[in-house]
């Protein structure tokens, strides 16, 4: 199915794509280190290396992954160019379209690779990274609430005063419960409850009100254990937390909190359609840096390579851009996300009509 050309084109690609990634690492790491040496000079050896930098590499990777993209096909095209090969190719009949085959390939395995590393492997790895920062860099854990309310259940309002996640300790809680005519058919209110695991929770000190018919039954205690579907990360939510979670695990959550009526959860939906966004942006950039690079120019590769670090810098930023303007309610995340790609896809489909050309 592949020739020896399309073979050679997708070897250089991903080894250039590789030799990127390797490249800029070992220069993000000695600026990472000169910025937190404090912090790793108190922290054991062993846990900087297997929980931060072991799980830091492949999360700083895959985050700027359009951007070796960019530069890896900036790159060895320049060079194809400048050696006349990208002439020869052409000169024996083969379609522009045809050259550009094996580069969507390469960037077939590069996108599946990113949505992989984005959606299952890199969350459950950001988590001890992050519990590494919070321990030894800064601690950015909210540990504490009040006066939260949700909706644990269609039907059922929580609220706890105040919340301390240190100790698992809410105080002042109450949770009543409303037929389907919204009218209220039991109160349970506590001077403390407490969260086991899951949705398990112990109040105490608790009076339950039922009201039924025209009756009111009072029940008091000094100690219940109850299942009420709800937990403390669905109302203490920290910065980095949707960078914990899987795509499905985040799809979920989204879901869930939407149904409870939590309104701080952009930065979760904004996480959630850049992992499709950043995928799709492989494909894009790997079109504009082969159209760009594909003929010689004057001032040769650097000249290229200039215009692809622009580029691909500024697609980047563009991103940061629109993820403030989903973040601050101007519009939806989905869009958000896709504005950079709608736009550089136009600016795709424009470069390769005049390089066919």
């Amino acid at each position: 199915m592949f020739k020896i050309l399309d073979r050679y084109i997708i070897r250089k690609f991903l080894g250039t794509y590789v030799f990127a990634i390797i490249l800029l690492l070992a220069i993000v790491v000695m600026f990472d280190i000169n910025e937190k040496l404090d912090a790793f000079l108190k922290a054991p050896l062993r846990a900087t290396i297997l929980e931060y930098y072991v799980n830091f590499l492949p999360y700083f990777a895959n985050q700027f992954s359009p951007l070796f993209t960019f530069i890896a096909v900036i790159f060895f095209t320049s060079k194809l160019a400048g050696d006349s090969e990208i002439i020869a190719m052409l000169s024996t009949g083969m379609s522009f379209g045809r050259l550009l085959r094996p580069y969507l390939v390469a960037a077939a395995v590069i996108a599946s690779a990113t949505f992989v590393l984005d959606a299952y492997i890199i969350p459950p790895a950001n988590v001890k990274r992050i519990n590494y920062t919070n321990t030894y860099v800064k601690n950015k854990r909210v540990d504490y609430g009040s006066n939260i309310m949700l909706m644990v259940q269609p039907g059922q309002i929580a609220y706890m005063s105040r919340y301390d996640n240190i100790t698992k300790t809410g105080a002042r809680f109450s949770l009543e419960s409303f037929d389907e005519q919204k009218r209220l058919r039991s109160r349970l209110t506590a001077q403390s409850i407490v969260w086991d695991t899951l949705y398990n929770w112990r109040v105490n000190d608790y009076v339950i009100r039922d009201f039924r018919d025209d009756r009111e039954i009072i029940t008091r205690g000094s100690r219940l254990d109850t299942i009420i579907p709800f937990e403390p990360r669905d109302f203490l939510i920290s910065k980095n937390d949707h960078e914990k979670m899987t795509t499905p695990d985040l799809a979920e959550y989204i879901d869930g909190q939407r149904r409870r009526g939590v309104g701080n959860i952009a930065s979760f939906e904004v996480e959630y359609h850049r992992r499709f966004a950043m995928t799709a942006a492989a494909f894009i950039l790997t079109v504009i840096g082969m159209t760009l690079s594909s003929r010689k120019v004057k001032g040769g590769m650097g000249v290229n390579i200039g215009i692809g670090l622009v580029l691909s810098f500024s697609y980047i930023l563009f991103m940061t851009i629109t993820q403030t303007f989903a973040l601050s309610g101007l519009t939806s995340p989905l869009v958000a996300m896709w504005i950079p790609n709608t736009i550089f896809t136009i600016v795709a489909i424009v470069l390769y009509m005049r390089a066919r050309r």
